[in-house]
């Protein structure tokens, strides 16, 4: 490991501030950025921790009855604190990594680091979460760009993201068993104007929506929806884990799985 320096404000605002220095860059619960300094793929002068921020970290429950979360929440709180009020998520949290990494890894460093294995873009992309930033709120269908990349302009942070609690809604993973990323996961959440699906892990371009899934779901919201449907392969990752042709096949089969969790 490099020598750098390590700054731990207390409020957004000061983060914000230490962020606008050239060589500063955000650290959350350090589970990827870290091994990526050991590595020397990338080297900034200073961190800015985001871990000691109250008003980043928890759950509650907004006005409109949206989760809301802080961006320093970790995981393991996110699935102790939304066993109730979204069971999906807890879920899919409490799924992540290892405890370790459940007790280290935040929601807002995963989301800003957008890696397309990840879980929880696939459940803010499939709840239509707002993920709100110290600047502006920002829809979660224009969050997400494209493999590890977001919406996110330089010095940016996380502060909060909301989930709507949708009527019925699971996640399902294809676990990759070295890493505990998903080969592909599926997340799918009913509300009363339409089903959305999201899967993570599938494709060369990040987190995407299944748009035929989608509609089928929601004219019935059942696994038979999904039988004569076919996931493209176009674009789909091809790796010593699988093919296209595989990551699309389990896509269908999660979905199908999702569904029958869900009701």
């Amino acid at each position: 490991m490099y020598a750098f320096e390590i700054e731990r404000p207390s409020t957004i605002g000061d983060a914000a501030s230490a962020l606008g220095h050239d060589g500063a860059q955000a650290l959350g619960g350090g589970q990827t950025l870290i091994p990526t300094l050991k590595q020397r793929l990338a080297a900034p002068e200073k961190l800015i921790s985001l871990t000691a921020i109250p008003e980043m970290q928890g759950v509650c429950i907004g006005d409109a009855g949206e989760v809301c979360i802080g961006g320093a929440t970790t995981h393991a709180t996110v699935a102790r604190e939304t066993a109730k009020s979204y069971p999906a998520l807890s879920g899919l949290a409490s799924h992540i990594g290892d405890p370790a990494v459940r007790n280290r890894g935040t929601i807002g460093g995963s989301l800003a680091n957008n890696d397309p294995s990840a879980c929880y873009p696939a459940a803010a992309l499939g709840s239509g979460a707002t993920i709100v930033t110290n600047t502006r709120k920002i829809a979660a269908d224009d969050y997400f760009q494209g493999m590890f990349t977001t919406a996110l302009e330089p010095g940016e942070i996380i502060t909060e993201v909301r989930f709507p609690v949708p009527q019925k809604a699971n996640y399902q993973k294809f676990v990759q068993p070295a890493s505990r990323f998903a080969l592909v996961g599926v997340f799918v959440a009913k509300y009363a104007d339409g089903v959305r699906v999201a899967v993570t892990g599938a494709s060369e371009d990040g987190v995407f929506r299944w748009d035929a899934a989608e509609a089928a779901l929601s004219r019935d919201f059942s696994a038979a929806a999904i039988e004569g449907l076919t996931a493209s392969a176009t674009n789909l990752i091809s790796d010593l884990h699988g093919t296209p042709a595989y990551r699309a096949h389990l896509i269908k089969v999660l979905t199908k799985r999702a569904v029958m969790a869900a009701a």
